[in-house]
């Protein structure tokens, strides 16, 4: 084994600059890493903070570099670890992220960072942060201490790269899926928010690929084009289109299922906590799950009734392999009278949809903050059905690739974690691991 502290270049962490928060700029010359910004999926760009070049000076002691693996070394998100993007240089951190620089030719930072990751690092990290302390620390003593199985750089850097090759296909789905989410959130804000094929027709449009807004080939735009109206009405809506009841859209699913009185029967389990770590339900036994749930029947679509504001919307992936449940924190719907799911899934991710449902909240705190689901499906929105069935031929297509990719990164991920402590373990070698080469082309 390797003694990290024998073997790095470089351990140590930083300070928040004088005066906290309201030092920071909101753009300058240096990136200032910060706790949020260290995940063990990943560094995570958003919420980042910067600084003068003054301050950069003060902690040049804790200048990143490529390469750099970070650790965060106190409170809630101890013992998170991810390798610095670079990014974001030129960077510093403040005290509550480490720098781990190990000497490359003797440990392989991609390596060290999934060695990191692993769950019984993971275990040993959390179990020093807590030892002996009110509130969780890694100290640099302790990070020094860690050691490192002794395999070779040449074998580290194998592994590293084939764990990352891996994690940069997931990073590639999951990127596709925010570009192909927002097409269809663009798409359905020109249609039926802004109005734009008809407010393009009132300036003067004629050309079918104009009035479309030259978002399709000119064959499609000349199907699209004429379905429009031309003109705004009295209510300044285009003419012939009406607001309706979310009632005539969806119908909420409410079969109750009792998981305790099907003790050994293994569910899909779709709650908040699942979604918010991976989007992905958990396999759990009935007796497991400690109150009712709802039953998702299929072609449905999830949607969080807590706390509005933060955007939980969830189209649960028809596998039959067992039967489907959600908390009751979500909502359930299925769409009805014609309208389908990549529509119904835009209205809810569309900004009028929130303000409504913020707007609609009993409740003084965010984790209290609820919508009442019959003051929801009073709502009136705006999807007159003939416009309504082109925009689900065009997104449906999205929605059905964004779900093959999800299932496609949860297989992967899944493959990811087995494999990782088997290979750092040297229980089996690279080259009897699982040809994964089809998968990542």
């Amino acid at each position: 084994m390797l003694e990290l502290g024998q073997n790095v270049l470089k351990i140590g962490s930083g300070v928040t600059p004088r005066g906290g928060k309201s030092a920071y700029l909101e753009y300058g010359p240096y990136v200032l890493v910060r706790s949020q910004n260290v995940h063990n999926h990943g560094f995570k760009s958003e919420g980042l903070a910067y600084i003068s070049e003054e301050q950069a000076q003060k902690l040049a002691n804790v200048e990143l570099m490529e390469n750099d693996v970070l650790i965060n070394i106190t409170g809630d998100s101890v013992a998170r670890v991810c390798l610095l993007d670079p990014s974001v240089l030129p960077a510093r951190v403040n005290q509550h992220v480490a720098i781990l620089r190990p000497d490359p030719d003797i440990i392989d930072p991609l390596f060290l960072r999934y060695f990191l990751v692993k769950p019984s690092s993971q275990s040993l990290l959390l179990a020093l942060a807590s030892a002996g302390a009110t509130r969780n620390a890694l100290t640099k003593s302790m990070l020094e201490s860690l050691k490192v199985p002794d395999v070779g750089i040449d074998k580290q850097r194998s592994i590293g790269r084939f764990l990352k090759s891996i994690d940069d296909k997931i990073e590639l789905n999951r990127r596709m899926n925010e570009t192909l989410e927002e097409m269809a959130r663009a798409l359905f804000r020109d249609w039926f928010i802004d109005f734009g094929p008809t407010r393009r027709q009132m300036d003067g449009a004629t050309d079918p690929a104009a009035i479309m807004g030259h978002a399709f080939p000119n064959a499609k735009a000349a199907a699209l084009a004429p379905l429009f109206p031309a003109r705004l009405g009295e209510k300044g809506l285009p003419e012939g289109w009406e607001d309706r009841p979310l009632s005539s859209v969806v119908e909420q699913q409410k079969q109750v299922v009792k998981p305790d009185q099907h003790m050994n029967e293994t569910f899909e389990h779709f709650s908040l906590p699942s979604f918010d770590k991976a989007k992905w339900p958990t396999l759990e036994l009935g007796a497991e799950i400690k109150s009712n749930k709802t039953a998702i029947p299929s072609n449905a679509i999830l949607v969080s009734k807590l706390n509005p504001r933060i955007e939980r919307i969830w189209i649960p992936k028809d596998v039959g392999n067992h039967r489907q449940i959600c908390s009751t924190e979500f909502l359930c719907f299925k769409p009805i009278n014609g309208f389908g799911l990549a529509t119904v899934e835009a209205l809810f991710r569309s900004d009028g949809m929130h303000e409504k449902m913020a707007s609609m909240v009993t409740g003084t705190s965010n984790s209290h903050q609820r919508v009442p689901p019959k003051v929801l499906m009073q709502a009136e929105v705006l999807l007159p059905q003939n416009i309504a069935r082109l925009f689900e031929n065009v997104t449906s297509l999205f929605l059905e690739k964004r779900q093959v990719n999800r299932k496609e990164n949860q297989t992967l991920s899944e493959m990811r974690d087995l494999l990782l402590p088997k290979l750092m373990s040297g229980e089996i070698q690279l080259k009897d691991a699982p040809r994964v080469q089809d998968t990542l082309d």
